[in-house]
């Protein structure tokens, strides 16, 4: 009987605590909401100290207070460890007189009287009170004790409405980002220049997750989260503040007194949310990232601490956590990449910025040049010209794909009817994103602007990537489709970089293949990559496709796929990239018959 009721008794203490936990309010900064009512409880009870004390594991913390210096007591010498055990009103009118209190601090800084009301959660959780103490001994009467229940109940008011509005995700009970931003806030005011550590965790990836809902149902998240928020309280306890900031991520803040060990924290969280935890009885195991970022209180803002947190994930991410630590480099990297999106939205408007330059490519038979590989080029105002590989990938992420990618298929179609006119006829290929298939309305808008150009859909060739099938394969079907019947060439760009999923070729209407310049440039000390190539090229003939080299840049490795039945060459041994009035006058020397 006695063991049941102390495994009962550990089962509502722990209850108690994760109740206490869940609301975020241990070691939070102080906070002037909290502070009226102590006040006014000081003023009421004409008490020279009132707290909003909360009952830890093992101390007694002031979350808000008045008349007093220190924050925190050991619990077994609070009184208000005591109020919590019981449903009402606790008064000790003389503290020195109480065996239970005689070694507490608060008699022995002077205090003698004390009064606390609990602060009950919904549930029944007793979480602190709020309490009155003074230096002489006193009475309450009963008027007063309502008094300080009506006090108790403003004070748990006040923790619901900042746990509900706008602050606390429903799911795990953590505080959300914009609870964050205001403690970081706080601290820059109340300890500035204070070393201050923070992490953002992500749980699990975009795709475990999606595959977990997928198959274990919608809860699957919610599940997944509140196992790995119950692992990380357990680790950190009060040394650090959870934050949720997505579904699936969530910021620890370590206190600025935290004096352990930063990459031992590091390397036992990434060990402990590697452990199963179990969603709807099914045992997971996460796939947690990390990334990490030291920081000076009030130096940096919060927007930017958060910001640069997520900056330092996803840097982890990407190096598969071989770099944790927020860089400034890779930041302002980012940061001149979105001041170039922002800019390239002006040059899309703006016929001086950008141009195309076209890259020869060499028939390896007759030795002719017969089309020319059209690349954007960008130079900026102020930055001057700005390498492809340091605006298009980003661009390719944004809605400006769309309009750019509109402006090279008009720039490319009216330089092969300029072409043309001059009695030059040359195929003009471009490059096509994978987000620019993923448009419904694609194929029928580029025809639409080729006919504008009045140029003819068999002067042009369309080129994309292996990757931008995987995307939406009965889509990227039906467009290219549709361009291949109006006349434009398609072409697989970079083959072999990519899924290299051979099954796709039997679907997709493309003629052309461009096989990797990486396989390319090692050709004449590699016999691994020589065995590829020639491999290539004979899957693509018994095919039927035109295969294209790339990335040429000696005669050696020209003479070798010549040899071996290569059709189309193209590379920086015949020609680098060059203005349309240089490649004809490239064309005008007969320099693509001179590589022959």
């Amino acid at each position: 009987m006695m063991d049941g009721f102390v495994v009962d008794f550990a089962h509502n203490e722990q209850a108690r605590l994760n109740a206490l936990r869940n609301l975020n309010l241990l070691d939070t900064s102080p906070s002037e909401n909290f502070d009226r009512l102590t006040r006014l409880a000081s003023r009421l009870f004409n008490a020279p100290v009132s707290t909003i004390s909360l009952t830890d594991q093992d101390r007694q913390w002031f979350k808000s207070k008045v008349g007093v210096d220190i924050t925190e007591i050991p619990r077994e010498q609070a009184p208000c460890s005591y109020a919590i055990e019981g449903n009402d009103v606790f008064v000790v009118s003389d503290l020195s007189a109480d065996p239970r209190f005689i070694d507490s601090p608060l008699v022995n800084a002077g205090i003698r009287f004390y009064a606390g009301a609990p602060l009950f959660t919904k549930q029944g959780h007793g979480l602190g009170t709020l309490c009155v103490v003074d230096d002489k001994v006193r009475e309450l009467d009963d008027a007063d004790r309502q008094v300080l229940r009506d006090l108790a109940g403003m004070v748990m008011a006040q923790v619901e409405l900042q746990n509900t509005i706008g602050r606390v995700d429903a799911n795990t009970g953590l505080a959300n980002q914009y609870a964050l931003l205001e403690h970081l806030e706080e601290l820059a005011s109340r300890e500035a220049d204070e070393a201050i550590s923070a992490f953002l965790l992500e749980i699990a990836s975009q795709d475990q997750t999606g595959h977990g809902q997928r198959v274990l149902g919608a809860s699957f998240t919610n599940a997944l989260m509140q196992g790995a928020v119950a692992q990380l309280r357990s680790l950190v306890g009060n040394s650090a503040t959870l934050y949720q900031v997505a579904p699936t991520r969530c910021v620890l803040l370590l206190s600025s007194n935290f004096g352990g060990d930063i990459p031992k924290l590091t390397s036992d969280i990434l060990s402990l949310l590697e452990l199963p935890i179990e969603c709807n009885g099914i045992p997971v195991l996460p796939k947690p990232s990390l990334g990490r970022y030291s920081f000076t209180s009030g130096r940096v803002a919060p927007q930017d601490v958060l910001r640069r947190l997520f900056n330092a994930l996803e840097d982890s991410i990407a190096s598969d956590g071989e770099e944790i630590d927020y860089s400034a480099r890779r930041d302002d990297e980012h940061a001149r990449s979105f001041t170039l999106i922002n800019d390239f939205k002006a040059a899309l408007d703006n016929p001086e910025q950008l141009s195309l330059h076209y890259q020869p490519r060499i028939d390896l038979v007759s030795g002719a040049c017969i089309g020319a590989e059209a690349l954007l080029r960008w130079t900026h105002p102020v930055l001057g010209p700005i390498p492809p590989f340091d605006f298009i990938p980003a661009v390719e992420e944004t809605a400006l794909v769309r309009p750019l990618t509109e402006w090279v298929i008009r720039a490319a179609a009216m330089q092969a009817v300029a072409w043309e006119a001059r009695g030059i006829s040359l195929k003009v290929s471009l490059n096509i994103s994978a987000r620019n298939l993923d448009e419904h309305d694609f194929a029928q808008r580029a025809l639409a602007i080729i006919r504008a150009s009045y140029a003819k859909p068999s002067q042009l060739e369309f080129e994309f990537t292996e990757s931008a099938v995987a995307r939406n394969a009965a889509r990227v079907v039906e467009q290219l489709n549709a361009l291949r019947d109006a006349g434009i060439v398609i072409a697989i760009d970079d083959f072999g970089s990519g899924y290299s999923n051979l099954s796709y070729l039997q679907s997709l209407p493309a003629s052309v293949l461009k096989i990797d310049r990486a396989f390319i440039r090692s050709l004449e000390t590699s016999e691994r990559d020589r065995t590829l190539v020639r491999s290539i090229l004979s899957m693509g003939h018994d095919l039927h496709y035109r295969v294209v080299a790339e990335g040429i840049e000696t005669q050696v490795t020209y003479d070798m796929l010549r040899l071996w039945g290569c059709n189309e060459a193209q590379g920086f041994f015949m020609s680098r990239p060059v203005r349309a009035h240089v490649l004809e006058e490239w064309l005008s020397a007969g320099r693509e018959r001179s590589a022959g």
